[in-house]
């Protein structure tokens, strides 16, 4: 990763402030970085290290990772509502989580002088859950943020305390608003702890009746349906690029998509759903409910992601229309 410049970020930079930190995956790492920089962070709660990979390393979390590099304490407890003292033991002043995944339990939330503070990927209420930045582009919304809030016993229901939106480009994918919001949230975060420690801030409950939810993604939240319209398509394709990725099945094997786009025009002669009616220099055309969209970019199951074009190469591409793709 980049160094970052965080000149100017924080109004204040008191190392006498403890910070215990709780988060897991890359997108608090800005998070986790801005704190070190202006605050004393005493520990980082992380979830514990993944099995081993395909290469046998056992893969240990982004924000464990920038504690060890920092000689911070690491705590993975499995199960966080049945280990949680040595976080109380550290006497912190402040919690901060973004992106745990744990819920935390009320002692820890009711301990720290100046609150459990959570940085969470929306613009709460919409978007409440632990996918939100993937839902709001799969969702089709033009527009996100994110909110840093005090946290409360239920889930992305605490009242909000800043607020800053952020737009979302037409063709964005998952990955890059993913980084533009991990800094986003770094940002606001600095800017709103001196008003939490001067006693200046402002919280406002959230409307109750505003609530969405942006849940986990789940195996079948993946799946492509070609039920659904090229636009409904193509913002799910988008909105799982590049992790987990979008998938259906060709002759059985599953084949991750991570690139379409919607044809327009009445070239093609309609075909069943999902079916593959034409080949060109670049993709597949793919029946959809309202046209067509074209595939650009795949991963058979058991190889790379390449190019549709690449792919071709190493196949008779007149022998994929007619075949439909599930």
């Amino acid at each position: 990763m980049a160094m970052i410049d965080y000149e100017g970020l924080g109004n204040c930079d008191s190392k006498k402030i403890r910070i215990v930190f709780m988060g897991t995956p890359s997108f608090a790492v800005p998070i986790l970085e801005g704190l070190i920089h202006n605050y004393q962070v005493v520990m980082v709660v992380c979830q514990p290290d993944k099995k081993k990979d395909r290469k046998g390393k056992i893969v240990i979390p982004d924000t464990k990772r920038v504690a060890l590099e920092h000689g911070i304490e690491v705590f993975q407890p499995v199960r966080l509502r049945a280990d949680y003292q040595k976080i109380l033991d550290l006497n912190p002043d402040m919690i901060v989580t973004c992106a745990y995944g744990q819920m935390i339990p009320d002692e820890i939330l009711s301990y720290p002088k100046y609150g459990c503070i959570n940085v969470h990927g929306s613009l709460l209420p919409k978007l409440r859950g632990g996918a939100p930045i993937h839902w709001a582009i799969i969702n089709g919304c033009k527009e996100t943020g994110m909110t840093i809030m005090k946290m409360s016993s239920k889930m992305d229901a605490g009242d909000i305390i800043h607020q800053r939106s952020l737009e979302i480009g037409e063709d964005e994918i998952l990955d890059s608003l993913y980084q533009r919001m991990s800094i986003l949230g770094r940002d606001l975060l600095l800017e709103t702890i001196p008003s939490i420690l001067d006693g200046t801030a402002k919280y406002f409950p959230q409307d109750e009746e505003s609530v969405t939810f942006g849940f986990n993604i789940t195996r079948e939240d993946e799946k492509i349906c070609f039920e659904k319209t090229g636009m409904e398509i193509f913002n799910l394709v988008r909105g799982l690029n590049s992790v987990p990725g979008a998938y259906c099945f060709l002759d059985g094997k599953r084949m991750k998509i991570y690139e379409v786009k919607i044809v327009s025009g009445n070239q093609f002669s309609r075909g069943k759903l999902g079916e593959i009616v034409a080949v060109d220099k670049d993709g597949m055309i793919v029946c959809c409910a309202d046209g067509f969209i074209k595939v650009l970019d795949i991963a058979m199951e058991g190889k790379r992601r390449c190019k549709v074009l690449d792919y071709f190469h190493g196949i008779n591409s007149k022998c994929l229309i007619g075949k439909v793709l599930e």
